[in-house]
């Protein structure tokens, strides 16, 4: 997926950038973020370009990821606050 991040890539392109794998797994693995609805594949004459398809991620992001990052941020923005008014002498 990081490899499709940001463009689309051929198949071959793929298979070129993971050396250490066949061809076979290279196929697999797309095969399988496909099915997830992660990647779209479209041939266009003998190729076959791969698209990441980030809907999936970001559903996921802003159903389960995004509550928990704003209580983080209004902790670190609570924590500067606290930090700032501090007096002098007790700062690190």
């Amino acid at each position: 997926m990081d490899a499709l991040k940001d463009n689309p890539q051929t198949t071959g392109e793929l298979c070129a950038r993971f050396d250490t794998l066949n061809r076979c797994t290279v196929m697999q693995h797309l095969g399988v973020l496909e099915e997830a609805g992660l990647v779209i594949a479209r041939k266009q004459g003998r190729q076959r370009w791969n698209y990441l398809n980030a809907l999936p991620i970001k559903q996921i992001h802003d159903r389960w990821i995004g509550a928990y990052a704003s209580g983080a941020v209004d902790l670190l923005a609570r924590m500067k606050d606290d930090m700032e008014s501090l007096p002098v002498s007790q700062k690190a």
